[in-house]
């Protein structure tokens, strides 16, 4: 009985949207019954069903126009639909190619010119939010961005009744933040580090996250949408940057949950003796439990129904795989004094590192420690003769010049985890790597997407993958090092954000391999934004003192004020910034980021 009332109150739902345009909303939780909505399935998640509506002959051309809008929103689950609102030479030719574009709820559907007759034009003005890309990356627009306005014309049929005949700005689908709320889900598939085609040779057991958006599928659970988009590959910002051990052809039949355990169906080229095993089980656990499908549960991954291997199950316990794959979040921080680089400890400033390093002098700038904090790298200034110059931290260590070219020339040195030293050459418009503990100086590295641009930083995220440069003032991009150790190249540049023409970038910072902090000045106001690199998404941290500098790692994020010369960090609970150390205290830095 329960289940014949639910039911029978979503038909009413669906009748009263029909009567009166648009679409009806109905909360679904994957391939089951309605009433079950919202539970039951552990693979899937809850969301809300756009039910598209199709037009009705008394509607006059505004309402057609608003059913249109709404019936892109399903028009995934329901094309057909769609269709219905155009004449039928234009439902021939229409398809939705292209990004869906994401606009600011409530857009305004004006008439230009009359409202009625045999042919009128309405225009939709919103304000645009996003991009959501064919290979499901999410690109916010800038917030300078300006409305955009869509005109439709419409054309009256023999029976009165009107229909669209074009769309300006081409045949994309057109949703609001609320129907991205209701049918898309943000969601990390995981990467092995390395370039495409390499199986058990990866050098490093490690792991790279692909930030995406995925829409949800009442035909099948979330579980099984995820990992299908896992075996299509990455997005285009890590294309060439990352492998999978999941060869082309790949396909997954099933994945659904048994008692205490989670089962992966799938089907395809895979030689089971010949795989890098433990990529395999690493892509799926964490793909799986970072979007709370798996929740520490068993994985057993299965070829066509049967068990992986000849007579034995492919299993993935839940306490697989070291969290290093993931990288480590833990590292000491630092901090220069009167030029010599000192420890800094939780509770009070330490002790200056071993040698040259740890001197006091007016020589070196910019300073970047290595990865393990076993060597350290800053800029020359003009009474050093440039350059940039790099200190083992050792009682016998001393400084060494590595790349020539002035201060103003060279961009602050950034460490990659392999051990080379990265800058840029803005005299040369070249990005220079070396490699000072294995004696090699520098090299260029080819960047054609940075070829004319004015470079102003370059940091190589801690994942060894993705790298962010500054443009000018007010413009950050991020890339990734593509083709390989061997021959690498930087490449996949997209902007991640820009600022206004009064603020400026003062500086930026890794907080892992998917944030990036953006410290921006403008006047006597000062932010630091936190900014997903996958998706945009940007969140602001406390404000604080006017910052000359910054730096992160994990959850740790300190600042060095510009006035004061202090070092603070951001106390996380109190969402408060605290005094770490005094006295000509600047240029805070974490190993690499």
């Amino acid at each position: 009985m329960r289940r014949h009332r639910r039911l029978a109150a979503v038909l009413a739902v669906a009748v009263a949207a029909w009567a009166g345009g648009g679409c009806a909303v109905i909360p679904v939780g994957g391939p089951f019954p309605v009433d079950e909505a919202g539970g039951g399935d552990p693979m899937s998640k809850p969301f809300q069903r756009m039910i598209a509506v199709r037009p009705q002959p008394a509607w006059a051309p505004l309402q057609v126009v608003q059913g249109l809008q709404a019936a892109m929103a399903a028009y995934a689950d329901e094309p057909d639909v769609l269709l219905t609102y155009l004449t039928p030479a234009t439902a021939k030719t229409w398809k939705p190619d292209g990004p869906v574009t994401v606009i600011a709820n409530r857009p305004k559907y004006d008439y230009v010119g009359k409202s009625d007759g045999d042919q009128v034009v309405i225009r939709l003005t919103g304000t645009p939010v996003a991009r959501i890309e064919s290979d499901d990356t999410y690109m916010p627009f800038a917030a300078s961005a300006g409305d955009i306005s869509v005109d439709f014309t419409l054309v009256k049929d023999a029976q009165g009744a009107y229909h669209v005949q074009s769309i300006e700005r081409g045949a994309g689908l057109l949703l609001t933040m609320d129907d991205v709320a209701r049918a898309y889900r943000p969601t990390k598939l995981y990467y092995l580090a390395g370039p495409p085609g390499v199986s058990q040779a990866f050098a490093e057991r490690r792991l790279i996250v692909d930030r995406v958006w995925l829409r949800i599928k009442p035909a099948e659970n979330f579980a099984q949408t995820i990992v299908r988009r896992l075996l299509e590959g990455p997005s285009k910002a890590l294309h060439g940057a990352v492998g999978s051990v999941f060869p082309q052809g790949m396909s997954v039949r099933s994945v659904r949950s048994d008692d205490d355990r989670v089962v992966v169906d799938l089907h395809g080229p895979i030689e089971p003796d010949e795989l890098y095993t433990d990529g395999l089980k690493a892509q799926l656990k964490w793909t799986l439990n970072n979007n709370d499908m798996a929740n520490g549960r068993t994985i057993e991954v299965q070829i066509d129904g049967e068990p992986f291997y000849s007579s034995d199950p492919l299993v993935i316990r839940a306490d697989d795989m070291r969290e290093d794959w993931l990288g480590s979040n833990v590292s000491p921080a630092y901090y220069v004094s009167r030029g010599a680089v000192r420890s800094l400890g939780d509770e009070r400033p330490g002790n200056a590192v071993q040698g040259p390093a740890g001197q006091p002098n007016d020589l070196y700038r910019s300073l970047a420690m290595a990865d393990g904090g076993a060597m350290v790298a800053g800029r020359g200034t003009e009474a050093a003769g440039g350059g940039i110059w790099v200190a083992r931290i050792a009682p016998d260590g001393r400084w060494q010049r590595w790349i020539e070219g002035r201060e103003a020339d060279l961009t602050p040195p950034s460490w990659h985890r392999d051990g080379t030293l990265w800058t840029y050459d803005r005299a040369n418009d070249a990005v220079l790597r070396c490699d000072p503990g294995a004696g090699r100086g520098p090299e260029r590295v080819a960047a054609p997407g940075l070829d004319g641009l004015d470079v102003t930083r370059l940091r190589i995220s801690r994942d060894g993958v993705r790298v962010a440069v500054t443009i000018g003032k007010n413009e950050v991009r991020v890339g990734a090092i593509t083709g390989g150790g061997g021959a690498p190249m930087l490449g996949n540049f997209q902007t991640l954000t820009t600022v206004a023409d009064e603020e400026e970038i003062k500086d930026i910072a890794w907080r892992d391999g998917e944030r990036l902090l953006v410290l921006v000045q403008s006047d006597n106001v000062q932010s630091v934004r936190e900014i997903y690199v996958g998706d945009g998404q940007t969140t602001q941290l406390p404000p604080v003192k006017r910052l000359s500098s910054i730096s992160a790692l994990g959850v740790r994020v300190l600042a060095a004020t510009a006035d004061s010369k202090e070092i603070l960090e951001l106390n996380q609970d109190k969402q408060a910034w605290v005094s770490k150390a005094t006295g000509e205290a600047e240029n805070p830095v974490f190993s690499l980021g």
